[in-house]
């Protein structure tokens, strides 16, 4: 059952549970980069800001659901806790299975690989460590940040823009001249081909 009031419970870090398998390790950095220039004069404030969504799961696990970015960022710049909010508790239903097919048909998770494949909830991380760099999740949250697309509230968004560009640009392009990458996404994303994507702006306009 959803929980109407929002319950704020610090957490370790190393303890948080993803729900999905990828991030965009260049939004990582990203986020390491923003965090260093408000740690010293503004960290408490951040922190309080930017609290972390949970599912509490099976044996009082804290399962997020957003910002998986920003607790890898946090993690790797040597922050401990953080404050969470948990969106629901499922810890009375059975591990396994069952869990994640609520988690599944709630949209709360996002079991495909760095290739774009489904795989099996078993694949999904212990650690937000343990998450593998998806190259296309960089070029996704770079796109919109370029004005591609607009923010959007249906959950995984950008793993769905990253999962379009992926079907029609090569990793190799991504991986090794991103500036061009990010010209060539542009132009993707303001084809008809795209219309289907959360946060769509419309084909480019002719000359």
């Amino acid at each position: 059952m959803t929980v109407r009031e929002p319950i704020l419970v610090p957490v370790t870090i190393a303890e948080l549970r993803p729900t999905q398998i990828t991030v965009g390790l260049r939004e990582v950095m990203e986020k390491r980069k923003k965090w260093r220039e408000t740690a010293n004069e503004k960290g408490g404030k951040f922190l309080g800001e930017h609290m972390i969504p949970v599912i509490l799961g099976p044996k009082k696990r804290h399962y997020v659901i957003d910002h998986h970015h920003l607790a890898r960022a946090l993690h790797d710049e040597k922050v401990k806790e953080v404050a969470v909010t948990v969106v629901a508790d499922l810890s009375r239903i059975d591990g396994g299975d069952a869990f994640w097919t609520v988690m599944d048909n709630r949209s709360w998770m996002h079991p495909f690989d760095e290739n774009g494949a489904r795989r099996h909830y078993k694949d999904i991380p212990k650690s937000v460590t343990e998450m593998v760099d998806d190259p296309f999740r960089s070029l996704a949250g770079e796109l919109r940040r370029a004005g591609g697309y607009a923010k959007d509230t249906t959950p995984f968004s950008e793993f769905l823009w990253a999962d379009f560009l992926r079907r029609r640009m090569k990793r190799k392009i991504v991986e090794h001249d991103f500036d061009r990458a990010v010209e060539r996404a542009l132009q993707l994303a303001k084809t008809i081909d795209a219309d289907y994507l959360p946060g769509w702006c419309g084909p480019a306009p002719e000359d």
